[in-house]
């Protein structure tokens, strides 16, 4: 049995930081060649972005569950579906220029210029 070494997902809730964390902004190739490993097991909570996101990585990057929740383990770190991590992987998308999504929008992919990419780690 292959060991997830990895989360990744599109946000990552602030409330859920409560021990040191590193966020490091990273390239989209880098992601890519993390997700390559396999390791890796997918929170992503927004319908509207996921098809994109799937072509624009070649990888298909829908949960097992819909919009699974994150939850802390007892030393704080991010936990999904008991297993405990160190590392996540944030994809947020980067909108045409001077546009906003309004509350509850679903956006369409044409309108997804890129992708800002974030590795957390505890």
């Amino acid at each position: 049995m292959q060991r997830i070494s990895f989360i990744t997902g599109n946000s990552f809730p602030m409330n859920l930081i409560r021990r040191h964390v590193e966020c490091i902004p990273q390239t989209f190739e880098e992601y890519l060649r993390r997700l390559q490993t396999g390791n890796w097991m997918s929170f992503w909570g927004h319908r509207n972005t996921l098809e994109a996101v799937n072509q624009m990585t070649g990888f298909d990057l829908t949960p097992q569950t819909e919009r699974p929740a994150l939850t802390l383990d007892d030393e704080f770190f991010p936990n999904l579906n008991g297993i405990r991590y160190r590392e996540c992987w944030i994809l947020s998308p980067i909108y045409q220029s001077g546009f906003r999504p309004a509350v509850g929008e679903e956006v369409s992919a044409e309108k997804i210029t890129g992708w800002n990419v974030l590795k957390m780690l505890w």
